[in-house]
């Protein structure tokens, strides 16, 4: 385990982290409510159990992560090179994911591979123009540890786009401040997923849902122009022809 693993680990048992982890899981099982199928990937570990599926209605729920999880996986791998067969999940959850990685974008095109036509796509993020996006920027290992840089939601956004996914759902929460202490998770799930009096702040998180679509091209049949019929070898003189 890296030092970054281990500050990471070491971050998971604090109350602010776990208030954090039982209100995403209640976020999410919101947004899943509406996500059926065979299988639920989720890419990479956030936190140290398997929280954030437990709202997942498909049959089976899948977690991708790196070595040392230790909350254990079902498949080791690195999340721009999944040992996955394409077009084989009805469902994708990324967990802060692309903050963790060096490239980004290459994940993102590895769950286009794997998720089948029409299914979808869940993506949890942090905000840069936020306190929690601030401190992350002013912390040199990163806030969560180990996060390598906080994603704008428009970014993200444009990539999925790009591959041709129409974002269906988004969200803002996390209006908490990074500095908060002594929250329990019943009741830190409050003050992260709605905006209050005490705490007015912008969210310092996103949530996005997005389909990925699939476009059938429709042959179109060419016009052709009508030929006169042949009788004998002779051509029938057609109406404008006759006088």
């Amino acid at each position: 385990m890296t030092d970054r693993d281990a500050a990471l680990t070491a971050w998971w048992s604090g109350p602010l982290a776990r208030a954090l982890l039982a209100a995403e899981s209640e976020l999410l099982g919101e947004a899943l409510e509406d996500v059926f199928g065979w299988e639920l990937l989720q890419i990479g570990a956030w936190g140290d159990t398997r929280e954030l599926l437990a709202g997942s209605r498909t049959r089976r729920q899948t977690l991708v992560a790196a070595p040392g999880f230790p909350g254990g996986a079902d498949i080791i791998g690195r999340p721009s090179q999944l040992p996955v067969s394409s077009d084989s999940a009805d469902a994708v959850l990324l967990p802060h994911t692309l903050e963790f990685a060096s490239d980004p974008y290459a994940i993102v095109r590895e769950v286009d591979r794997v998720l089948v036509g029409e299914g979808q796509l869940l993506v949890l993020g942090f905000r840069p123009w936020s306190l929690w996006g601030l401190r992350a920027g002013a912390s040199r290992s990163g806030f969560p540890p180990g996060l390598r840089r906080v994603l704008p939601e428009r970014r993200v956004r444009d990539w999925l786009v790009l591959l041709g996914y129409e974002v269906v759902a988004s969200r803002h929460y996390l209006y908490c401040s990074p500095w908060s202490s002594g929250l329990s998770p019943g009741e830190g799930t409050g003050r992260i997923l709605n905006r209050g009096i005490m705490h007015p702040l912008p969210g310092s998180a996103y949530m996005l849902k997005a389909r990925k679509r699939v476009y059938t091209l429709t042959p179109i049949r060419p016009r052709f122009r009508e030929k006169p019929a042949v009788l004998g070898g002779l051509v029938k003189p057609t109406t404008r022809s006759q006088s």
